[in-house]
């Protein structure tokens, strides 16, 4: 499975962005799919996580703001940022996993992208 994260840039305090993760190679074999998010000095954190079911995720820090979403007919998993704060900055990375499971972290990475978000 290879994964292919777009979508991040450079956006003031209370703008919106849209990233887009697109799976390709054994995609049927994928239940989960997240995003995650590491800033500077500090750990990666789940940011928000779909099944294949549409059952979600989201991290308390960005509910209400970020929404996740799967289109299966594009193979792609996007994530809505809206109301962004500068404590969104960070790369952010697209996970993938077998299991349906909203809970841990797949073994499948994409390249991160960078969000940052000017005050």
């Amino acid at each position: 499975v290879q994964l292919q994260a777009s979508g991040g840039g450079l956006v003031q305090a209370g703008g919106s962005l849209r990233l887009s993760c697109a799976a390709s190679g054994s995609i049927n074999s994928i239940k989960t799919m997240g995003w995650y998010r590491q800033a500077p000095g500090k750990r990666r954190e789940l940011v928000a996580a779909i099944t294949s079911y549409g059952s979600t995720r989201i991290a308390d820090s960005v509910k209400g703001r970020f929404t996740i979403s799967w289109d299966n007919a594009k193979n792609t998993v996007y994530l809505q940022m809206s109301n962004l704060k500068p404590e969104d900055t960070a790369v952010y990375y697209c996970n993938a996993d077998r299991m349906f499971s909203l809970y841990r972290q797949g073994g499948y990475w994409g390249k991160g992208t960078q969000v940052t978000v000017s005050s």
